[in-house]
């Protein structure tokens, strides 16, 4: 995650304070229910990246040994996938 996690609240109470003062929504819920949906919807924003680096970790586990053995770059093979996965699932990093 590139944002550090104590920062999500602060920018959720920005997103949503600068939402609701441009009139840009309509609050019908109260403020505290607003912001903690807003704050769950950036955290699963922010940990998309992080749920992909582990899945492109264990497809690259099955290939540990010839990684290790030096036949294979790691952090290539990694970016390889990734970019990979990113593409075929239509995924905004």
């Amino acid at each position: 995650m590139r944002v550090p996690k104590t920062w999500v609240p602060i920018l959720a109470k920005k997103i949503t304070r600068n939402l609701i003062d441009k009139k840009m929504v309509v609050v019908e819920v109260p403020e505290e229910k607003l912001l903690a949906k807003v704050e769950e919807f950036i955290m699963d924003e922010l940990l998309v990246e992080d749920r992909l680096n582990d899945e492109v970790r264990a497809i690259l586990s099955k290939h540990s040994s010839d990684i290790e053995q030096g036949r294979m770059d790691f952090r290539k093979l990694f970016e390889l996938t990734k970019q990979r996965l990113v593409k075929e699932r239509n995924i905004v990093l």
